[in-house]
């Protein structure tokens, strides 16, 4: 897992911050979720080692982690999902709607369509962490596409 071989406490002490007790257990669960994971799903995890931590903690910590980019944020649908960003940004997914099915694309391919739409559009785009969805082969063959 990330948080084994990373230094987060190194990492947030360079930006000017500590690693709380608080941070440290979010980091921790959104690790052990090895994935998107929900809000909901790190705030199980959390509550499992620590039963009174507030849910509005747990929100602004995993902002604060975003804002660190230790951890990635983005949304599937319509849910907002959480991940371990260190040593694995820029990373992409397609995301399969139906099955919940999850391709990892190759950032070099992401890459070099946004700096086409940027180019047309006179915009810089700095994706870390893409997801788009939509129906993997075998969901839309079910579905006679």
């Amino acid at each position: 897992m990330t948080h084994n071989t990373v230094d987060y406490a190194a990492l947030i002490r360079r930006k000017g911050y500590r690693l709380t007790l608080q941070r440290r257990v979010v980091l921790d669960a959104v690790c052990a979720c090895r994935g998107h994971a929900t809000f909901q799903d790190v705030l199980e995890r959390v509550r499992a080692e620590y039963a009174g931590i507030d849910p509005s903690t747990v929100y602004r910590t995993l902002d604060f982690l975003a804002e660190l980019n230790l951890i990635a944020s983005s949304h599937i649908g319509d849910q907002h999902v959480y991940e371990i960003a260190i040593g694995q940004l820029p990373h992409h997914h397609l995301v399969c709607r139906v099955c919940g099915a999850e391709v990892q694309i190759d950032d070099r391919e992401v890459s070099a369509a946004l700096e086409a739409i940027g180019r047309a559009y006179g915009f810089t785009v700095e994706p870390n962490h893409l997801i788009l969805s939509g129906l993997c082969r075998a969901c839309r063959a079910q579905q006679g596409g």
